[in-house]
């Protein structure tokens, strides 16, 4: 189960839905629709997340809504 916070926005210049996942550099998905879009950020995160074990790199511990948000 993801339980990284997800950002949600539409871009008119990519003309898709971006999806950002702040806890978690670099990790961005993008979709036609919004559905697509999370679907594709799910897919990302355990991509990300499994690299992060491959490489011995730390994977941040999810803490759910950020304040700053």
């Amino acid at each position: 189960m993801i339980k990284y916070e997800m950002i949600i926005y539409w871009s008119d210049d990519d003309q898709s839905f971006i999806v950002e996942v702040p806890e978690l550099p670099g990790c961005m998905a993008d979709g036609e629709n919004y559905e697509q879009a999370v679907a594709n950020a799910r897919e990302v995160i355990e991509a990300w997340i499994r690299t992060a074990q491959e490489l011995g790199r730390p994977i941040p511990a999810p803490k759910g809504r950020l304040m700053y948000a």
